[in-house]
Order: structure tokens, then sequence, then C-alpha cells
């Protein structure tokens, strides 16, 4: 049993020892008050009381009448009243009678009533050490310990091993050299190598950091201390390097170990920034883990782990070998990568005889581990609400679109004006996609409302990419005016509904100028500085080219946007027939998948029917920023007053 558990049963029992004593004593106390005060002192005026004993502390009187053996009891509400009521009557009984009457008065008290007396203070005392103790206890807020680090180590149930960590395998090779060396030092201190002072992992949100490091938990023969960034930090000043003290005094105890900061940006940024000069609580947090991993203080076999998805912001020091000699790099999976991720999640899982996992890993370029696990998470979820026994390749491609765009609003009445503009808008969409980026054909085109769109196009790359050039740029630009283009070509008015395309189609021409260097005018020259996260900075921040350049930006950029918006306009223009084909069939069938598109601008005829059974195995993806450009830009257009937002989560 735990001992604060046995400490609180101890004073529990305690106060309820003291209630019963003063529950008895109440009790005896009230039936010896049968008698009246006047009662009692008339028997000593009739001289029936032939001894008595008085206790001048309580006040108890012990009595003895005439003719009886028994002594009785009572409690004197005065002691100085009562002798002074009694006193005539003792010095006459003794003058008339011969025999005097016994009495006396006694000094000392009882130990009984002596509990009485001072049984308030006692319980207030109790009440006291109680509510110390229970402060005192290891937790949050507690007073005597909350300077100990709130560690987690890995339990001894259930441990995930690097079976279950798929689609990282130069990741894997690296932990497992730190967990060789750990198990098998002499190996490596034969050849002069000493072992990591740190390993941190860094990469996108979802791509399975944290999952690598309860893996290594699993792995490794040693103990394991896991702890996020943001337990060191406390509302008092001293506490998060107080416990930082305490972990790797836990650390060092038990080493060889590892310790595990998840997110430890939390107290890992940059000192000095930010308005006022910084956090002087975290930074000194900071300061402290600087000199713990690395200061005069020995600390040999203790390996610290950490993970984060915004290393810029860490402090330069933090960074330096000797204190993270090692970063490992977590990024998006690649297509090998992606399926063996699709296995791991897919145990115990039934598919369908038509579910193949490679074709859904090849059309899911740019999910993470964790994009992929909820993939297969809302397509069980949906084979579970139509009762069917297995997940199908229908259940998969609607789970691809519900979680990039949203469930369908079928329901929703949509005008027929409404309907024949979003048509000629996603047909413009996907017709500009088809001529200005071969490499990312089309997926599927819709005008079914979905959540806060009015209807998307979608688009997937053939293979991985890493790397997007200008022309792939500036055919993206293209295809998201598409839609815009359409809308005043064919009904000879714009909307509200291309304002969410008009916005990214800006951001990639301001990218292509100021970050890429694209721009012949300007030269390959980056302008301005990536956004900061820190408020001061912000205001202190001063541009780096002059006014003229600012100008000359806005001019470039603009010209970009209205070349690709001639050329989008050029495509439509000799394409016209397609245009209207496209956008009649959406307005028939309000859904076409990737084959059928292509088949019809191939001129080829479009099949009769279509269904869930004939949809394309291929599912959608989500496309990435401009920097790592490995997947094509999706489009995603809403019919309401306010378009529906990107769903690029870079953007």
């Amino acid at each position: 049993m735990k001992p604060n558990t046995n400490r609180n049963k101890g004073v529990a029992i305690l106060l309820a020892l003291a209630l019963l004593i003063s529950l008895l004593y109440l009790y005896k106390t009230a039936s010896s008050t049968g008698p009246l005060y006047s009662e009692i002192v008339e028997l000593f005026k009739d001289e029936k009381v032939t001894e008595f004993t008085l206790n001048l502390g309580s006040g108890l009187l012990t009595y003895k009448e005439k003719n009886d053996t028994a002594f009785k009891t009572y409690k004197v509400p005065s002691v100085d009243l009562f002798i002074y009521n009694i006193e005539d009557y003792i010095a006459k009984y003794n003058e008339t009678h011969s025999v005097p009457l016994k009495y006396d008065y006694v000094q000392s008290t009882s130990w009984l009533s002596i509990l009485i007396n001072w049984m308030p203070m006692i319980l207030s005392v109790i009440m006291l050490v109680m509510f110390y103790i229970s402060m005192s206890q290891q937790g949050g807020g507690r007073i005597n310990n909350i300077s100990k680090a709130r560690v987690q180590q890995e339990n001894e149930g259930r441990k995930v091993t690097f079976a279950e960590v798929a689609g990282a395998d130069e990741e894997k090779e690296e932990l497992q050299e730190i967990i060789d060396f750990l198990r098998n030092p002499a190996k490596y201190n034969k050849l002069g190598a000493k072992i990591p002072s740190g390993v941190l992992l860094v990469g996108p949100p979802g791509t399975g950091k944290t999952l690598l490091a309860r893996a290594v938990a699993g792995e490794a023969g040693c103990p394991f201390f896991s702890i996020s960034g943001s337990d060191f930090v406390e509302l008092y000043v001293g506490v998060g390097a107080a416990r930082v003290r305490d972990l790797f005094d836990r650390a060092k105890r038990n080493r060889p170990s590892i310790v595990f900061i998840d997110e430890i940006d939390a107290v890992g940024r940059q000192r000095g920034t930010g308005l006022g000069g910084g956090h002087d609580e975290r930074e000194q947090t900071l300061n402290q883990l600087l000199v713990e991993m690395d200061g005069f203080g020995i600390n040999e076999g203790v390996i610290v782990m950490a993970a984060t998805n915004r290393a810029d912001i860490l402090d330069p020091a933090l960074l330096r070998p000797g204190r993270f000699d090692r970063q490992i790099y977590v990024g998006y999976p690649d297509i090998k990568g992606r399926e063996e991720i699709l296995k791991v999640h897919a145990r115990g899982k039934p598919l369908g005889p038509d579910i193949d996992l490679g074709v859904i890993a090849k059309s899911t370029v740019g999910f993470t581990g964790a994009d992929l696990e909820n993939l297969l998470n809302e397509a069980a979820l949906l084979a579970a609400r139509k009762n069917r026994k297995a997940i199908t390749q229908e259940e998969i491609e609607e789970a691809s679109i519900k979680v990039i765009v949203g469930p369908e609003k079928r329901s929703k009445v949509v005008h027929e004006k409404e309907r024949r503009l979003t048509a000629y808008h996603e047909a413009g969409h996907a017709i500009a996609t088809f001529f200005a980026t071969p490499d990312t054909p089309v997926h599927q085109i819709s005008i079914i409302p979905r959540g806060a769109a009015g209807g998307f196009t979608m688009s997937l790359p053939k293979d991985d990419i890493n790397y997007q050039t200008k022309n792939d740029m500036l055919g993206n630009i293209v295809t998201l005016l598409g839609g815009r283009v359409a809308e005043q070509k064919v009904l000879d008015d714009i909307s509200t509904g291309a304002s969410n395309d008009l916005e990214r189609a800006t951001a990639i021409a301001r990218s292509m100028v100021t970050k890429y260097g694209f721009s012949d005018k300007l030269g390959p020259v980056v302008y301005g500085s990536q956004s900061e996260v820190f408020l001061g900075r912000d205001f202190t921040q001063s541009r780096n080219y002059s006014e003229q350049i600012a100008t000359d930006i806005d001019v470039e950029i603009r010209n970009i946007v209205e070349e690709c918006y001639d050329r989008c306009s050029t495509i439509l223009e000799e394409h016209m027939d397609k245009l209207h084909l496209i956008a009649n069939m959406l307005m028939e069938k309000e859904k076409i998948e990737g084959d059928e598109f292509t088949r019809l601008m191939n001129g080829e005829e479009p099949e009769t029917s279509s269904g869930p059974d004939d949809e394309s195995a291929a599912s959608a993806e989500l496309p990435a920023d401009e920097d790592t450009a490995s997947a094509a830009e999706e489009q995603t257009v809403s019919d309401d007053p306010e378009p529906a937002e990107s769903t690029d989560p870079e953007e």
C-alpha cells in the first residue's frame, strides 16, 4: 500500500477517536445533570448530604445523601459560586452534628477533562497537519514536491517496438545504434567512440517522432524517462530549473538511461526574444537544461532525446554538438513507406478483396503516418455505418475525400443558377489542370457541397515529387485561375467563389519573386525574411530592401499572375467545347471521376453507367507546400459568399 494512503488512514482514525471521546464525555455529562442547581444547594441546606467530593478543576461534584449507600454525581456550573453557597451550611452542620460532614476538594483534573478542555485546539492542530500532508503529496501544485519533475516511466505492460514503426527505416537505424551502444558500450569504446549525449527528432506534425521515441523505450533495456516541455515551466519562479535538476538526478541514479522531452520548443525557444526581452522563467529553465546536458557536471550514461516540429525557433546553444549531437529528420513517407504504414494500421481491420494497399499508397502522396491512420479509421467507421463486414474501396475513397474536404451535403438546397456557376467553375479548373500540369492529372470533379465548399476539383501527382520547378509553379497558378476565367468567359460575370484561388495564386507568385529567386527582373535574390513567431521581432523587424524594390516586387507579382491569367484564358478559349461538355456532364451527374474525365478530354465516348464499384482505386491526397512540393495543388472552391478555406495544411 502507498505511504500516503497509510498516512491519510491514520489521520482519519485519529479524528474518529477524538470524535468518539467527545461524544462519550458529552453523554456522561448529560446523564449526570439530572437535578437542578437549586435542588443540589437545597440538599446541603436541609443537611441531607453526609459526604461529598468536589473537583475544583472540572467542577464535578460527587455526593452521598442520608440513608443512601451509592454516590451521585453532578457538574456544578461554577465552582467558586458553589463553594460560596454551601460553606455556611457546612459550618452549621459541623456545629449541630456530632459526626462532622466529610468532604474533600480535589485539585487535580482527570485526563478526560484535560482532553475535553483541549479538544478544540487538538482538532485544529490535527486539521492543519492533515492539510499540510495533503499539500505535500507529489503532484501539481503541492507544496513540498512542486519542484519534482512529472516524469512518466515506460509502462512495463505492452510496449511499442520498432516492428510497429513503418516508413522510417533510416531513422530506426540511427536510433538502433544508440540502443546498441547502451546495451554493449564496450564494442564502441574499443574504437574510441563516445555515446551521443543528445538526439533531436525533427519533422512535420504526424510523421511519427513520438512513436519512434516510444519504440526506443520499448527496445532499450534501460530506464526511459518521458516528460513534456510544457511540464517544466510553472507559475512559481525557479520551479522549471528545479524540475530540470530533479529530472537529470533521477536519470543519473538509474544510468544508463534515456530522457525524452516531447515538444522541446515549449522550453527551448531562443533566448532574448519576444516583447520586453523574453521570458525570464523559461530562459532560466533553458539555461539549466543547457548546463545539465553539457556543463561542468558529469553526465555520462544519460542520453537526452527530444522531439519538435519547430527546430527553426530553438536556441542555437541547444543545437550545438555536445548537447544535441545528432539531429534526425523524420519527414513525409515515400510510396514504400506509406504502404508499410498502411499495413501496420490495417492490422485488426477486415479488408475487402478489392482493397490494394499499394494502390492506396500511390494515391496518398503527402500523407503522414497520422493521416494514413486517420484514413483507415474513417473508412472503418463508414463501413460500420453501412453495416458491412469488411472495408471496401468505396469506403477508402469516401474517407479520403471526407478527411480533406468534409462530408457530402446532399440535402443542401442549391439553386440552378449556383449549380451552373459551380459546374463551369470546376470544369475550368479541370481543363486548366489537364493542359497546364499534365504530371498532376485530375482525380475527381464534383459539384456536391462538402463542408464549406460548394464543389471541388482534385488532382494528384503520378509520382512522389521532392522539388517544384518554375514551370510547375506557373502551371499551378494557371490551374488555380481556371475557375475565375471560366466564369468570366461563359457567364460574363465573376463570383466570390474564386477568392481562395486568387489568394493561393498570389501567395505562390510572391514566393517565386521573394523566396525562390524566379523573377527575371529582380534576379536570384531573397527579399525579406521568414515570418517570425515572436511578437517582439515583428515590431522591430526592418525590411532589407528599398521602397523601389518593394514597388518592383508588387509589379512582378502582378505580372506573373496576369500572364498566367492570359495563358489560362487562351487554354479555355481553344477548348471551349470541352468546357461546355464537362460542365453539362457535371450538371447531369454531379461527379466525374479522373478516368472518365481523361476519356472525355481525349475525345472518347463516356461510359454509360458508373457507380461506386467502378470508382477509381486512387484516393485523394493532401498537397504539400511550395517548399517540399510533394503533391499537386488541390482545388477546393465554394459557391457560398465566403469561399471555402484551402485544404492545404501548409497554406
